[in-house]
């Protein structure tokens, strides 16, 4: 089995287990909905914060393979996660999709199977969906706010 074929293995796993995938969480502090009208992709992420870490968190939506999975690997790396670590997280994520190389591999985990993703722009939405709602539920968060809605264009 070559590399790519064991990167596209995590990445369908993640799509069909999908984990922390739930409508519900509760006692959750925020919710943000993020949606992609290119490709239809949308996500809706709950976050609990407790002591300025990531209590908990849970994402639903629809989408495809890419945006699911990485929404999965997201909320798996950054669970018990302080605020601003998580903020730095999201960044180098960012990083990664557009190029600039890998940050934190090892606390990325799987997430670092997506850089391949890099190479397909019009696939790097999708992989950055659920990322962005995260940095959005932080943002949300700080402000006081509880809900926040986002369209990407």
């Amino acid at each position: 089995m070559s590399l790519e074929d064991l990167y596209m293995e995590i990445i369908l796993d993640h799509y069909r287990n999908a984990r922390n995938r739930s409508s519900e969480l509760p006692d959750h502090d925020v919710h943000v909905h993020h949606s992609n009208p290119l490709c239809g992709d949308e996500l809706d992420l709950r976050v609990r914060v407790r002591d300025e870490s990531i209590d908990g968190i849970a994402f639903d939506g629809d989408g495809c393979s890419i945006s699911i999975a990485s929404a999965s690997v997201m909320s798996e790396v950054v669970k018990q996660r302080g605020l601003d670590d998580a903020e730095d997280l999201v960044e180098a994520f960012r990083r990664m999709m557009h190029g600039e190389g890998v940050f934190r591999e090892e606390d990325l985990g799987d997430g670092a199977v997506f850089e391949g993703v890099a190479k397909f722009p019009v696939r790097v939405k999708c992989a950055l969906l659920g990322w962005m709602a995260l940095k959005d539920a932080l943002t949300t968060h700080k402000e006081g706010r509880v809900q926040h809605s986002v369209t990407h264009d």
